[in-house]
This record gives C-alpha cells, structure tokens and sequence, in this order.
C-alpha cells in the first residue's frame, strides 16, 4: 500500500507531515512519487494566507477524479486549515469525497482512523477535539536529511490582529526540557547535522511550565551536548526576544550566529493596529543590540504591506526600516483578510494594484540590501553544511552557512551531510558561488 502526502505552509507542517508519514509507515504503508499511484493522499494544510488556502481547495479537487478511478482510495485533510468555523461543513458539502478530516491535535488519531475507514468505505471520520494537545511520541519518517526539526513549544498567546493561528491551533503549551534535550541528543546520534528547534514563538518556551524553565536555558542545556552539530530555531516575536537569549547564542559555538526576527511593519501606527506590542524604535534598538553581541550575525524577517489603513507614509517608513536593519534576506508577503481576526474588519482594506505595487518595492529594496552584503563576502571562506546537490550543475552542491546564506558551491567529492569550508567566488543577489576549500 502507498501513501503521498501534500504539504503546505511553513518548516512547522513540513515536521508535522514527517509525523504523518511516520505513523502511516508504521501501518505499512511506503511513500509513493506521484498521487495517482497512492493508496492514501493525504493533505497537510495552512491557513496563514488565503491565497494558500484557495490553492489547497483546488489541489483537492482534482483528486475527485481519483476517487473515481479507485473507489479504495483514502483521501484525509489534517492541518490548521481544517480547524476554522465552517470547514467541516464545506469540506462535507463540497468535497463529499473527503474521508478523513483531522486538526494538528488531534493528529495522532491518523492510524485509527484510516482503519475504520478502511473497514467500511462509507464511513467518515470529522473528529473535532482539534485542540486536546500534540503527542510527540508518535514516530517519524525524516525527510530532511541531514537537517532535522524539533518541535520545543505549540500554540500562541500573541493575537496578532491579522493571524488565525492562535485561533486555529490553541494556547502556547510548552514541552518539558528534558524531552526536547533527549529528542536532539537522539538526533545527534542518528547522524543529524543541523536542528531547528519549532515553535510559534520561541521565545515564549518554558513560561507555563512554572519550573523557572526558559528559551535561554534550554539553548544553554542543547548547547553543552557534545560532537560537531548546528542549532537554529524560528521564530523570535520581538517583544520577548531578551538579552540572555542573545548571550546564549554568543556563548555556544554550536548554536548558529543567525536570528529571524519578524518585524511585520516599520509604522509605529501599522504595528499598534497589528497588536504586535513594541514599537519601530525598540525594534531598532535590538538590531543594534543583536550585532553588538554576535558580530557577522544572519538576521532574517518577515515584513507584510497593504495592512487595513497603511497609509504611503506608513509603507515608507517600512522601506526606511528595511535599510536600517540591513536583514540578509526578508520574506515579504501581501497582508491576506482571514476571518476571524480583527484585522478583517478594520476600515481601510488597500486596493490589490495597490499592494502589488508596495510588494515590488519592497522586494527591490530588501534585494539591494542584500546584493550588498552578498559583495561582501566574495573572497572569505565560510563553512557550510552541505544539504544536497544541485541538479542543473554537475559536481555542484548546495548548504548554508552558520548565519544562513545559501551557497552553491563545486566539490570533487559528494560532500552532503559534511561540512565543508567554501571560497565564495561570486555573489548573485541572495544566492552565493564557490568552491569547497581544504583546510590549512
């Protein structure tokens, strides 16, 4: 029996499908490279952006014709998608084909509910105790050699005026310490090179377990674990990113000298609408902080425009803060309208044209940020961790470095999984060329 899954969205769903195909290998069934082959499609969604949702739905019915084709086939939907007001009802009114709809806490109710599927076909399951919490004790099917994820803390408490996640995936709630070191020592064993450590907010890790537990403490505790491996974790929320969360990365050489850091906005008016609780200033302040305790430090962000009421001025302020920050790469998006949020209300939704013509500013001005720093790293050598080949260059392959800049680089010799030490020869915007290197 085969099985194909569909993942979208961030590193997050990425790492919950790994516990997917965990569970179903655990029942027998193997991965498969094409949907039409597959015993079971199953559909890890996202809701962040409408945009992904509506390419989800239509992903979805295309399988239509599938089941058709095989009446045996098993299609499930799991994911925060299906955890907002009405998607049961659509999915049961629309897509009648659907046989399994899951949430992300409920996930672990996979294999049961394939079986009773699996027994009778006009059965369905629509299990709604979305939330009752996340097993990490499920197995895994890595797919992210020699990268790994590790989810330290689920939920979020922010409530940021345009995010459904609180909404969709519940209450930050925090795995104990020992679990996560022991699940990352297992991991350093097993091979892995380079883990990041998940969550929604990062920072928030430890706050309900009332045992003194925190983010800084636990990047301590990984820290200190023997042998030659990398430490990344995302995301950071701003307003609880502290000083020994900093010290933490500076004193430990194997956790990367690289923060995301999501700014959202550079308008003190964008960021009081958007409930993100500091302000441009402050923002600024731990920029300069963060370079003045880790030199050569990666910092990545997520920026949005066309928020409810951003004004010119607003959108200028973003592009002002964009050269102040100097990010080596941003991920910058088009605010998407999600119900259930305040921010669908809100008065003054920016026309489309309108947030396409910000988008392309911004992505000009983040590119020459980052066409500069790129220039200066031409001539260093920088160690990578070499991820994979590169398919349209022979004896070329591809990692990062420690600060998180992607490199294609030539080697005589199949380096994935190593770190190598790599001349960077030429800079192409955000991407870096070289050539593996020989230690001295």
């Amino acid at each position: 029996m085969n099985y194909y899954i569909n993942t979208y969205g961030c590193q997050m769903n990425i790492h919950e499908s790994e516990k997917i195909a965990g569970m179903l290998e655990d029942m027998g069934y193997i991965p498969c490279a094409e949907e039409k082959d597959a015993d079971i499609i199953v559909f890890n969604t996202c809701c962040i952006r409408e945009t992904a949702e509506q390419k989800i739905y239509g992903h979805m019915g295309t399988t239509k014709k599938l089941k058709q084709n095989n009446k045996d086939l098993i299609i499930a939907m799991c994911g925060c998608m299906t955890q907002q007001e009405g998607i049961q009802s659509t999915i049961k009114s629309k897509y009648p084909y659907i046989d399994i709809v899951l949430g992300t806490g409920n996930i672990s109710m996979l294999p049961q509910a394939v079986n009773r599927v699996r027994a009778n076909r006009k059965d369905k399951v629509f299990d709604e105790n979305y939330l009752k919490g996340t097993e990490d004790s499920m197995p895994l099917a890595r797919t992210s050699a020699p990268n790994a994820w590790v989810n330290i803390i689920y939920g979020c408490n922010n409530f940021c005026s345009y995010c459904i996640v609180p909404h969709v995936r519940g209450r930050e709630h925090s795995r104990k310490m020992s679990d996560v070191v022991s699940e990352v020592k297992s991991l350093i064993a097993q091979g892995y090179k380079e883990i990041t450590l998940l969550g929604q907010n990062v920072n928030s890790y430890g706050h309900d377990l009332n045992d003194g537990t925190t983010f800084a403490g636990l990047l301590n505790e990984i820290g200190a674990i023997p042998g030659k491996f990398r430490i990344r974790f995302m995301s950071s929320h701003p307003k609880d990113l502290t000083d020994d969360v900093i010290a933490a990365i500076a004193n430990n050489k194997n956790i990367c000298n690289n923060i995301h850091l999501p700014v959202q906005s550079g308008s003190d008016d964008v960021l009081r609408r958007m409930n993100r609780r500091y302000t441009r200033q402050r923002y600024l302040e731990q920029i300069k902080k963060i370079r003045s305790m880790l030199p050569d430090v990666g910092i990545t962000t997520d920026i949005m425009v066309g928020f409810p009421g951003e004004t010119e001025q607003d959108f200028q302020d973003t592009l002002d803060l964009v050269r102040q920050a100097e990010y080596s790469s941003a991920f910058c998006f088009i605010y998407s309208r999600r119900k259930g949020t305040p921010a669908y209300s809100m008065e003054g939704q920016v026309p489309y044209p309108e947030k396409q013509r910000r988008i392309q500013l911004l992505l000009k001005t983040q590119n020459e940020v980052t066409k500069r720093l790129s220039a200066e790293m031409v001539g260093k050598v920088y160690e990578v961790l070499a991820e994979d080949a590169n398919p349209k260059y022979p004896d070329t392959y591809c990692g990062r470095t420690e600060n998180g800049r992607l490199v294609n680089f030539r080697c005589d010799f199949n380096p994935v999984g190593q770190f190598v030490d790599v001349l960077i020869e030429q800079a192409r915007s955000a991407t870096l060329w070289g050539r593996a290197v020989k230690e001295d």
